[in-house]
């Protein structure tokens, strides 16, 4: 096996990676398959984190177009992304995979508080951390989560997952089959060209720190491992 090029990595799984092809609830096929790719990493001696999301269960932004308060509604997200942090959490476990999840907000009765600094120790002894509740705040999303988390543990590269989509498209390759995929792209490129890798706080969380991001598909068979092994996989984003 090839070594890993990264030694510490940020995995960003949406909710739509839990849900399968109904891209609803949480399909335990699918589930296994993300915790083996995970495994796989792990055994390579790379610290693994992970930030997950929630729109398999609960879409905020939907219950606020029906007219539902916006802080209330970004609340219940967060609570959905614990839903998922500890379905993960349980899988990876009886995969072999020794996991911590950690909440932004408070929830200790299953999850303990983000502590930086006690999160760079669980990774120090080989434990995966997840990282549930965004960032514990009202509108900002998980990807933003996934970015500050990144920087925050000092991972080398941010590693965001798309379902069925193997990069970043100048279109959505579904709805338009001219749609150009770019295997590289700066920070400023994916701003400017509002690809929608992520969302611009997140991007420019990035930027400022120099924060690589991987823009792939984890459905493709050991495509995390071949991420962190360094091997071209689907969309570069970075300084160059």
């Amino acid at each position: 096996m090839a070594a890993a090029k990264y030694k510490r990595i940020l995995l960003k799984l949406s909710g739509e990676a839990f849900g399968g092809e109904a891209n609803f609830g949480i399909d335990a096929d699918t589930l296994i398959r993300v915790a083996k790719q995970i495994k796989q990493v792990v055994e390579m001696g790379v610290g693994v984190a992970i930030v997950v999301g929630g729109g398999n269960i609960w879409r905020g932004a939907k219950a606020e177009k029906e007219g539902m308060d916006r802080v209330t509604a970004d609340y219940a997200g967060m609570l959905a992304t614990v839903i998922n942090a500890l379905a993960l959490q349980d899988m990876l476990e009886r995969e072999g995979v020794t996991t911590r999840t950690q909440t932004a907000i408070g929830i200790q009765q299953v999850a303990e508080p983000y502590i930086r600094r006690r999160a760079i120790r669980h990774l120090e002894k080989g434990r995966v951390v997840i990282f549930a509740a965004g960032t514990g705040n009202p509108y900002m999303t998980t990807d933003t989560a996934a970015a500050l988390r990144a920087i925050e543990i000092e991972a080398e590269v941010l590693l965001m997952t798309k379902n069925d989509v193997d990069g970043i498209y100048s279109a959505d390759p579904h709805k338009n089959p001219n749609a150009k995929k770019f295997d590289k792209l700066t920070y400023l490129e994916a701003l400017n060209l509002r690809l929608e890798v992520m969302d611009a706080t997140a991007l420019s969380l990035c930027l400022e720190n120099r924060l690589p991001i991987i823009v792939f598909d984890l459905q493709a068979p050991d495509s995390m491992q071949r991420a962190v092994m360094g091997i071209p996989i689907g969309t570069l984003v970075s300084s160059e």
